[in-house]
């Protein structure tokens, strides 16, 4: 893991069903994908991240996978998926897969070899448990330990056949595979295999610090007014995750080069992240944290919290200075999980939209690590002015909707002002190509409704646009081509307590990159001295007028020798 390319490139994720949809099913899918390839090519990317594609009921949309070495109907074939990987490669552009293996889909023959009975030689494979000592086995409070799932109600599924319970920390269609079984981790690696030798690039692993739980599966804490526990302390950096992730890169990668490794790891701390990081250790290139996108959470889930510019400065200041000498940084604001970052953290209003996702783009890309770009970020899309619960798709929206409304007691309406600023269909709108019916995503009727605000913001008016956000972010992943020190410069942060602006140095040799973003829409002066003369290497608006005046929304990157 010593070849590290990945430092100097930009990932684009891109969510299949909603991306392009070739045939007219209302469903993005891999031709619509091929027919885009110079969209992404234009912009400079080096890698793109596909979501799953896998065969699928699509439960949670993908991640409940019922067979790893094929491809969904919906999306295509293996035949067009090969042709997707030789026009990305063509284009010199890599691919890297979804590994969902924190569980499968209820469906996955896996499971139903499992479940069949108590002594199917597959059985030890999932998570299956019997009833709590002395009671009924099916009845409330029966379940092997109190824990909720992700997406509301039990973290675990009563079987009737077997009279057993079965662990699902998300869907009830979506069982926990039981890593401890090294069957398992056999075929998975084996899965693995198959894939990288088809010529993908590498992989983003779904939640991967949960594959390693706390075998005795203790209770958890229940808090005031929930139903089910937070278990999570029994299967986050489970007791033999970092020996699961060795054992994979020694069975999977060792030997490959030109591969990209990304962990998604809820909850993960710094110096966890350190651990899995190092390339000496050999377990994954980089992690996504959450750190940053939970800093507008409070501990009522319920509440909206306004941006606090210290804390989130706090927050990836601690990320960078964790990972300066060891280990590497993912960087970003959006994925399919995410809301919209410009409604989120920028100002969405017509006479700001596009200067502050301009903005966003610049204080994100210009940190240390790899930025990663999804699909639509790069035209500054926004949230989509969702309804009543009725025009959400989400299962976690309808889930947790259901959970807080009635068992817990909230008005519907207090539920959705947080779906509509924070649920994932926000994410999941299709992307706006043109601003014809449908935004050019399909010819048929889009599984998801498109914004209605695609008749301003599309990609074929910003590509006909010098100024447009899509011309900004190409500007942006050239820089990071270009300058040295924007992907192997020291950072330091400045001006930690403002909360306005956002600023920080990156220094390599005797190059030294000022940058700063405006996060507030009044007029703010940075006082920091030093920087008269230097070169205004990028800016989303014109030049400051005095010194390090900046506008509403503005971000600005200067240089000098030092």
């Amino acid at each position: 893991m010593t070849d590290s390319w990945w430092k100097k490139s930009v990932v684009y994720q891109i969510y299949p069903r909603s991306f392009a949809d070739a045939d007219g099913d209302g469903m993005g899918d891999l031709r619509g994908i091929i027919d885009h390839l110079d969209h992404l090519a234009e912009l400079g990317v080096d890698v793109l991240w596909l979501s799953p594609v896998y065969p699928s009921p699509q439960d949670d949309n993908g991640y409940d996978i019922s067979d790893y070495q094929d491809i969904e109907p919906l999306f295509g074939t293996l035949e067009i998926f090969d042709e997707l990987l030789a026009g990305a490669h063509a284009r010199n552009m890599k691919i890297i897969m979804d590994l969902v293996v924190n569980h499968s889909s209820d469906e996955h023959p896996w499971f139903q070899e499992s479940r069949s009975s108590k002594d199917n030689p597959k059985r030890d494979w999932y998570w299956w448990r019997p009833a709590r000592p002395g009671m009924d086995s099916g009845t409330p409070g029966a379940e092997p330990t109190n824990w909720g799932s992700v997406f509301g109600g039990p973290a675990w599924e009563h079987d009737e056949k077997t009279g057993e319970y079965y662990l699902h920390l998300f869907s009830k269609k979506q069982p926990d595979l039981n890593w401890e079984n090294p069957e398992v981790r056999q075929a998975v690696h084996a899965m693995m295999r198959w894939w990288l030798d088809r010529g993908v690039d590498g992989f983003r692993m779904d939640v991967i610090n949960m594959i390693s739980k706390d075998v005795s599966l203790p209770d958890g804490r229940l808090n005031a007014g929930s139903a089910y526990a937070d278990g999570s302390a029994a299967f986050i950096g489970g007791p033999r995750l970092h020996e699961f992730l060795q054992e994979m890169h020694r069975e999977v990668f060792a030997g490959r080069d030109g591969l990209l490794t990304v962990g998604e790891m809820p909850g993960v701390t710094v110096d966890e992240a350190r651990l899995h990081t190092d390339p000496e250790r050999g377990e994954v290139d980089m992690v996504f944290q959450f750190d940053h996108v939970w800093v507008d959470r409070g501990p009522d889930p319920w509440l909206l919290v306004p941006l606090q510019l210290t804390a989130l400065k706090a927050i990836l200041g601690r990320w960078q200075a964790g990972l300066a000498d060891v280990g590497w940084n993912s960087l970003y604001w959006n994925n399919h999980d995410q809301p919209r970052v410009v409604s989120r953290f920028g100002d969405d209003s017509p006479a700001h939209r596009a200067a502050s996702a301009k903005m966003l783009g610049t204080v994100l890309h210009l940190h240390r690590g790899t930025p990663y770009v999804y699909q639509g970020e790069e035209l500054g899309m926004t949230n989509h002015p969702f309804g009543g619960i009725d025009e959400f798709r989400d299962i976690e929206a309808l889930g947790q909707y259901r959970q807080a409304v009635e068992l817990e007691g909230r008005t519907p309406e207090e539920v959705l002002r947080v779906l509509r600023a924070r649920g994932r269909d926000n994410a999941r709108t299709p992307m706006q190509w043109d601003d014809s019916p449908h935004g050019g995503f399909t010819t048929g009727t889009p599984w998801l409704p498109v914004n209605p605000n695609h008749t301003e913001i599309n990609a074929r008016a910003q590509r006909a646009d010098p100024e447009s956000v899509f011309h900004y972010y190409r500007r942006l992943i050239e820089l990071r081509k270009t300058e040295p020190a924007v992907a192997d410069g020291d950072f330091t942060m400045l001006l930690p307590h403002d909360e306005r602006l956002y600023a920080f140095t990156r220094r390599l040799g005797a190059t030294e990159l000022l940058v700063i973003g405006n996060f507030s829409g009044v007029e703010a002066r940075a006082e920091i001295d030093g920087w008269e003369g230097a070169e205004l290497v990028l800016t989303n608006l014109e030049r400051p007028a005095a010194g390090l005046t900046l506008q509403p929304w503005q971000a600005v990157v200067y240089r000098r020798a030092v």
